[in-house]
């Protein structure tokens, strides 16, 4: 079915033509469903970062292939013979992505099915569909009939319907030949339809009005071994604040922080509670991109089954105190691992055991005021630089595809570059600790670098680093610049944490002279890293209402 231009379609009375690349939906007037127009950055970004998975999990199918293949024909006797056919028995073992019909020898690739929990007008659907290439086809999904209706006639509109899907019905009904299936329901339910290992989907996108977490068991169940788990959380003001311990909790197993790092806390957080899920059911995590962007968070992680791993997570996950007055942070890990040699065998296996602690006493080491905790949340890597990296190549011959493209670029390539250990801290606000003139991040950098130390930017705010340096180390650094840059004593007050820092000599004076390694990638090239505001007022935009309130609203006018 031909594509239609957006001069072709014809907008009915009490609906707006919006259009986003490729794709256009008809929004109505009423609020019926749901659209965040400032979120087609979170869809270009989903829409690349699902290529790039399925590129890099075809490459895996295909290897294996050829493993496979390769034994086959050595055990025919026809190892030389790189085209030989494999018999059609032979070519089953390896699963479906033979192409059996055409040229056996060749590698099929293997088409993926997608599911969309909460779809509201399907724009994101109709994206993934036309967009991705390898796509077999999405489901769509909503609980609304309204939203229902508004999916519907804008997966018409863009040439991708066909027989509706039956709920709970397994992806592999071939009777149904449409790109997008709609699908009315509880996404719970839904997901839960798919868990048995025969009809498991691909991948799951979790993009709710406010947070995920009532969505991430059924769908870290619904995935297939190596599939991605795409997910969005809008409710910052509980994960990336402290004014909510008790809601963060119920939502995600933990509490966050008061503190200028409370946007790493937040994605931190997420996965703690995707890694417990998947826990549960034998399965275990690896982030491929986490970010902080804008007012909500949004993770990609691909879910795969090892009980061995799944051990490992214990020492993966750790509390945080965190100190009231200069934000020093000391790690407490819940498990550890440790290796044993056999002498005999030579064989090395990994014991798991407690952690000892605490890390610290009641009171911050550094400034003397109180530690709150934080946490539990995962502690290891919140990236994938190599993942990211196959991103950003992608993103480089595709610009024109995004309209978002210079913002992608920037964030993905300090994404790739930020360190693994938390978290990041800005240089003005620890020199507000210290009541000193602030340093420029080059001199800050630099002094670190030349201490021995790792530094990167972060993505999540702007004029952020990150360190391995630990906060003992980095407070030695500014009591190394005060003094040249003396501060005013008689301001402080006697009994306050600035003063308690400043009183510490130094262990080692800085260096702060310009290190050549302060010049990386992101800043070699003007990156925009954060978006301009494209509309007034913008940001979390009005939940769509239900046909009830609406009805209400009618007949109260």
């Amino acid at each position: 079915m031909a594509q239609p231009s957006p001069s072709s379609v014809t907008v009915p009375d009490g609906f707006t033509l919006h259009t986003e690349n490729t794709s256009h939906i008809l929004l109505p007037s009423n609020n019926e469903a749901f659209l965040n127009p400032i979120q087609e950055f979170n869809r270009d970004l989903s829409v690349a970062t699902i290529r790039a998975w399925s590129e890099l999990s075809n490459k895996t199918k295909e290897e294996r292939w050829r493993q496979t293949r390769e034994k086959k024909l050595e055990k025919m006797g026809k190892l030389d013979d790189v085209s030989a056919p494999l018999p059609l028995a032979a070519a089953a073992d390896t699963g479906d992505t033979i192409d059996t019909t055409s040229d056996p020898a060749r590698y099929r690739p293997f088409k993926f099915v997608i599911l969309e929990a909460l779809s509201a007008t399907g724009l994101r659907s109709i994206r993934y569909a036309k967009e991705i290439p390898l796509v077999k086809y999405v489901i769509a999904n909503d609980l609304s009939s309204s939203a229902i209706a508004a999916m519907t006639r804008n997966v018409e509109l863009n040439g991708l319907g066909g027989a509706p899907a039956a709920e709970g019905s397994g992806h592999g009904a071939e009777q149904n030949q449409a790109k997008v299936r709609v699908n009315e329901g509880d996404a719970r339910t839904l997901m839960y339809s798919h868990s048995p290992e025969r009809s498991r989907v691909d991948v799951v996108d979790l993009d709710p009005y406010g947070t995920a977490a009532p969505f991430i068991d059924a769908a870290v169940q619904c995935i297939t071994d190596g599939g991605l788990l795409c997910v969005t959380c809008t409710d910052l003001s509980v994960l990336a604040t402290n004014n909510y311990p008790e809601k963060c909790y119920s939502n995600y197993g933990g509490v966050s922080v008061k503190a200028e790092y409370s946007h790493e806390v937040a994605l931190r957080l997420v996965l703690h509670t995707i890694s417990t899920s998947a826990a549960r059911y034998g399965r275990y995590i690896q982030p491929l991109l986490s970010l902080s962007i804008d007012f909500y968070v949004r993770l990609f992680v691909r879910v795969q089954t090892a009980p061995v791993e799944v051990k490992k997570l214990a020492s993966k996950t750790s509390i945080y105190y965190a100190c009231s007055g200069c934000q020093s942070f000391y790690e407490q890990p819940l498990g550890r691992m440790t290796e044993r040699v056999n002498d005999r065998s030579g064989n090395t296996t990994t014991l798991f055991k407690t952690h000892v602690g605490p890390p610290v006493s009641e009171k911050c080491p550094e400034c003397g005021a109180p530690l709150h905790v934080a946490g539990p949340m995962w502690n290891g890597p919140i990236h994938d630089p190599q993942f990211i990296g196959g991103i950003l190549e992608h993103l480089e011959s595709s610009e024109d595809k995004y309209g978002t493209s210079t913002r992608m670029k920037g964030m993905l390539t300090v994404a790739k570059e930020e360190l693994s250990a938390p978290f990041y801290f800005t240089p003005s606000r620890v020199a507000s600790f210290f009541h000193c003139t602030c340093p420029s991040l080059d001199e800050i950098a630099s002094a670190l670098l030349h201490a021995g130390h790792q530094v990167s930017r972060s993505h999540a705010v702007p004029g952020s680093l990150k360190t391995t340096a630990a906060r003992r180390d980095l407070h030695d650094v500014y009591r190394s610049w005060v003094k040249t840059h003396p501060v005013k004593m008689e301001k402080i007050p006697p009994n306050s944490p600035a003063r308690t820092l400043l009183q510490k000599e130094p262990s080692v004076e800085a260096n702060f002279t310009s290190h050549p390694l302060t010049v990386t990638q992101s800043s070699k090239i003007k990156l925009v890293r954060y978006q301009p505001n494209p509309t007034p007022n913008w940001g979390p935009a009005t939940r769509a209402e239900s046909g009830t309130k609406r009805k209400r609203h009618e007949k109260d006018e």
